[in-house]
Formats: structure tokens, sequence, C-alpha cells
């Protein structure tokens, strides 16, 4: 089948996925998050947990990840360096924020932030990796000042790059953008206005967007990285998938490493029906998604929402081979199958029920990268 694509993952909050889901987002953020990046100065500690997250993701079939690292350029730059190595496609974005009020010591200058991304751009293209690419990665709205927001703006326009960061994932920051940045219609015109809704932009959460904030995405060809175990961990809310698909808006699925505890896209497809459904339960939504829907955003969904879907996303001619050689009767597979079931009935027992112990090869632009090779 074909790799999946994860729009939206933390890695240097791998260390401690799993655990500490038990505040909401700003609090998360405060007590847990910040202090664990500010950690990644130090460049062993790095490379462990970037070497371990890497080859997690690779073992669950994640072929394409879009990656936060943190505001510490050379610890950036070895994240690029170490997913070159094992041969994972991916985005990956130097963390931007001059504002930090709750960890000061988790903050950078605006002038610096400026400076450190394009050196951070400049070095990692210099590189010539084939398949790993710089995004521009405004943390989020707090974050940032309306001057970095303008500067990151500037610069993805001048190089053309591609752009994350996170939007409307729950009400308490949506106040608080709604605070600082006064002159802003909402969310969304804040990001549009400094450049950084484009058709290379892809967003985390979405969850509070308006009507009007999701034709603008539509308009600008900008995308949503939708994460439903992290929406539900730190109970952030709930996207109504419809309603973006409605407006023709590009959308992919995420993990959302540590605030999702799950580095599998398999969950991350489990989480969409789960969401999905419970807006049906609801009565918000008259349809759900099928898990054929699910799983198309999980690879080709994801492949358009990162600009990539001329290249991957499926098997069509002339693409390249981003592929998982699913074993549906490895000899420790978590589920059964019976004679009677057809090819859909093991396709969906695998998508509910499968894991890594089923991922018995994985192939990244033809190259097999698991399992892994004695030189990684």
């Amino acid at each position: 089948m074909p790799g999946m694509v994860d729009t939206h993952i933390h890695a240097p909050q791998y260390s401690f996925a799993g655990t500490r889901v038990d505040l909401p987002l700003l609090q998360w953020l405060t007590t847990y998050t910040f202090p664990t990046e500010a950690k990644y100065k130090d460049s062993d500690f790095a490379e462990e947990v970037y070497t371990r997250v890497v080859r997690r993701t690779l073992k669950n079939g994640t072929t394409t990840a879009c990656y936060f690292a943190t505001i510490h350029t050379d610890t950036s730059l070895l994240l690029a360096e170490i997913i070159d190595k094992f041969g994972q496609r991916a985005f990956v974005g130097k963390v931007c924020m001059d504002m930090n009020d709750s960890v000061p010591q988790y903050k950078e200058t605006t002038e610096d932030s400026v400076q450190e991304t394009e050196r951070f751009v400049q070095e990692l293209l210099e590189k010539k990796y084939p398949r790993v690419q710089p995004v521009i990665t405004p943390r989020f709205g707090p974050s940032c000042t309306e001057d970095l927001l303008c500067a990151l703006g500037n610069l993805a326009q001048a190089r053309d790059l591609h752009v994350q960061s996170h939007i409307s994932e729950n009400e308490e920051e949506l106040k608080l953008v709604e605070n600082m940045f006064p002159a802003y219609q909402n969310y969304t015109e804040l990001y549009d206005k400094n450049k950084l809704l484009t058709s290379k932009t892809v967003m985390a959460h979405a969850c509070y967007l308006s009507e009007e904030e999701l034709k603008l995405f539509s308009l600008r060809g900008a995308a949503i990285s939708h994460c439903p175990n992290s929406n539900f961990s730190l109970r952030s809310g709930v996207l109504n998938v419809q309603k973006v698909l409605k407006n023709n808006v590009k959308l992919g699925l995420g993990t959302d490493i540590a605030g999702g505890y799950s580095a599998s896209m398999l969950d991350a497809i489990r989480k969409a029906m789960m969401a999905s459904n419970g807006l049906q339960v609801n009565k918000v939504n008259e349809t759900g998604l099928t898990l054929e829907e699910a799983f198309q955003l999980a690879t080709l969904g994801g492949s358009q929402a990162l600009g990539l879907d001329d290249v991957i996303g499926n098997f069509e001619v002339g693409k390249e081979f981003d592929a998982l050689l699913i074993n549906t009767k490895a000899s420790d597979s978590p589920f059964d199958l019976f004679s009677a079931d057809n090819f859909e009935d093991t396709l969906q027992k695998f998508l509910y029920l499968g894991d890594d112990r089923n991922i018995s090869e994985v192939y990244v632009a033809g190259k097999q990268v698991v399992p892994f090779s004695s030189s990684v």
C-alpha cells in the first residue's frame, strides 16, 4: 500500500510521548513542552531522541513527515541529517518564537529568530539532501510578534518556501490571539496578512475556523492537518472534516506527537474515524467519514497538503515508489483472518487492528528503508 504521510509532528516531544496529556494546551505547553524543548541545545540529547523518532515513525509506515524541531538551529539541522540518513522524506522546521513570558528561557529575540531561520534554510539547502526540505515554522500566534510573522512571511515568499504552524487549536488560544492582535479580523487573517497563508502552507488543528476563514484557506490553496488524537487528548476541540472538505480545503492527517500520544498514522486514521463518528452522534453532521476516506487522508490527502501529490500519495504511473509491504499473516500479527475474509475485509482489519508487526518492509522513492540497514 502507499506510504503514509504525517503532516504534523513535533520531533523533540517524542521524548515524552505517551505521558503528560493531563492539561489543556496552553498549560501543557508551559508545564511540559517548553521546558523539554529547551533541552535541545544539547546535541547528544537531541541525537538520541531524533534518531528514535525517525526510526519509530518509519517502522510504523510514515514515509513522509512534516516535522517541527525546536528554536535551536544546529540541532534542527541534525534532525534533517538523521532523516536523510534513514531515508525518510520530510520537511523540517526550525521553530520561531520571540514571545514566551511563561518560560522566558525558551525564546529568541526577533532578530535572532529571523537570522537563524535564514541560516537554517541556507545550510539545509546547501546539504542538497534529495528528500529533506526546510519549512518556515512560526510556532503559533501567541509565540510571535507581528514583526517576526511579517519577516518570516517575507522570507517564505522570497525563497518560495513551505510554511507550517498551528491555528485555532483551542478556545483559550483563540481568545489570546484576539487580545494580542486586535487589528486583525481573525486568526487566519493574522497569517494571511503576513504572507504566511499560501498554497505551500499547512496549518495544524483548525478546530474553530469560521466559514469565512475556511473560504480564505481555499482561496489561498492552504492546507489543514487534522490531528484528532491530540485534539481529544488535550481536550482542545473536534475538527469538522466534512465542513473542511465542503469548502475545498486541502486536508491531511497528523499524529501531533506529543499532544497526540501515538506516533502511528494508523492511530491517526482510527481517531479521525472516532472524531467523525462523534460529530454524527451529536447530530452536528448527518454523514461521517468512511474508513476509505480516512485512509485517503493519511496518504494522498497528506501528499496534497504538503504539495507533494505530483510525486507521492498513491501508485499513479510516474510517481515515486513510497510504499509499505503489509504482511497480514505475520506470526505475531495482532489480528486474525478467516477464510471468508475478502481483500476489503483484510484491509479494514489492518487499518483498524494492525500495527508495525504487520509492516514488513518500507520503501521511500524505491529504496528499501525498513528493515533498517546495518549502516544506520
